[in-house]
């Protein structure tokens, strides 16, 4: 019988989400410094961050 994993906690998935906007926060902050518009910079690093978290509950 193979055991079924846990629920992830809250706490876990907002600390992935938060290491995973940082790590995208800094290529996008490079793409604003050679002048990328910052909004469309937020919405692609909240777009990876909200992906990556997805693809790591997957996996």
């Amino acid at each position: 019988m193979t055991p079924t994993p846990s629920p992830r906690s809250h706490q876990e998935i907002t600390s992935q989400l938060a290491v995973a906007c940082l790590g995208a926060g800094i290529v996008t902050s490079v793409a604003v410094a050679q002048g990328q518009n910052p909004l469309t910079a937020l919405g692609i690093t909240l777009f990876s961050a909200v992906a990556a978290v997805g693809v790591g509950q997957i996996l």
